[in-house]
């Protein structure tokens, strides 16, 4: 047992090993529930319920923020809660994508949650993986920080300027990739990633792809993508390895349970991404003056985040009051595969 404790007492990354094994315990756990408990048997989520759901989420995450105060001091509490705060924020634009993914590919909401569920599992590694990169950087060339900071205006600033276009998935990138070099169905299969079917020209039976596979390896990648913005962004509240990882997987479940209220009227949020950007460039300028020796205080910029956030959330409320609410199934703008 004291070797135990002692093993448990020891450093990861600079954090006590107990408080990743707790962390990772809750993850297994609210995976678990969500699966196994919520959602055993598959139906449309409806927006009251992601509502309940998200906050659900928002519960742990702030109980869990808690926990990190208490144990580890105002400072490292802080840096959690403001570090989560902006993950939400900048993964809200994902959430949208996701949306236009899902409505492109006719992926209806009784399958979408497979889809996020299983995601989640790949946002856990790959943001993993994203997060010690950075922080190996981070740690070993501190002037990494200004290309961080420069990133982040430079993003913030295209955001801005492009806000107004429409993804087209027609000329995506990665569909055109994955349509040139896999066999996909031109149908659903059920709940199915992949279906056994005769090869067009030889009649043997092969493995094909579904649009739920599709849909499921495009979410992945459009997370990754997304995640280069967000995660130099934590990285300006802090450099702690366990504090940016945990934040980043509390807002990603959280958000992510959010997505069906999200989707359900997606056009009521068009002028979020004005907030957004101001967000990132706030955030680029706020790293650049770490190298320095400047930090701006912790507290400040989570009150400048929830204050820039609801502006814009208020904002595109207000402005889209007397519009219907839009889904990304029921938007015209967007198209599907053949049938």
């Amino acid at each position: 047992m004291e070797s135990l404790i002692a093993a448990l007492s020891g450093d990861f990354l600079g954090t006590p090993l107990y408080f990743w094994v707790a962390f990772i315990t809750i993850v297994i756990g609210l995976l678990v529930f969500d699966l196994g408990i919520l959602h055993r048997d598959e139906h449309e989520i409806e927006a009251k319920e992601s509502l309940l759901l998200y906050g659900f989420y928002v519960l742990i995450a702030l109980a869990f923020g808690a926990w990190v105060w208490f144990q580890r001091g105002a400072q490292a509490g802080l840096e959690f809660y403001t570090g989560y705060l902006i993950e939400q924020s900048l993964a809200m634009d994902n959430m949208f994508v996701i949306a236009t993914i899902f409505g492109f590919l006719g992926i209806p909401r009784l399958y979408q949650h497979r889809v996020l569920f299983w995601g989640i599992l790949g946002v856990i590694a790959f943001r993993a993986i994203l997060i010690g990169i950075g922080a190996a950087l981070v740690y070993q060339f501190s002037w990494i920080l200004l290309f961080f900071g420069a990133f982040l205006i430079f993003t913030g600033i295209r955001m801005f300027r492009h806000q107004d276009e429409e993804p087209n998935m027609e000329d995506n990138k990665i569909f055109q990739f994955l349509n040139k070099r896999f066999r996909i169905t031109k149908q659903l299969h059920g709940r199915s990633f992949t279906v056994k079917a005769p090869h067009p020209t030889t009649g043997k039976m092969v493995t094909w792809l579904t649009p739920l596979a599709v849909a499921l390896i495009m979410v992945e990648i459009v997370d990754l993508i997304f995640a280069v913005d967000s995660v130099p962004a934590v990285f300006a509240v802090t450099q702690d390895t366990f504090i940016v990882y945990t934040s980043n997987i509390f807002a990603i479940l959280g958000l992510r349970a959010l997505y069906f209220a999200l989707a359900a009227a997606m056009n009521r949020f068009r002028y979020l991404q004005t907030s957004l950007a101001i967000i990132l460039v706030m955030i680029g300028f706020k790293i650049c003056l770490v190298p320095f020796g400047y930090h701006v205080p912790t507290a400040i910029s989570l009150g400048l985040t929830i204050g820039i956030l609801a502006a814009g959330v208020f904002y595109s409320l207000w402005k889209t009051r007397n519009e219907p609410n839009i889904s990304a199934e029921e938007d015209p703008r967007q198209g599907q595969l053949e049938p």
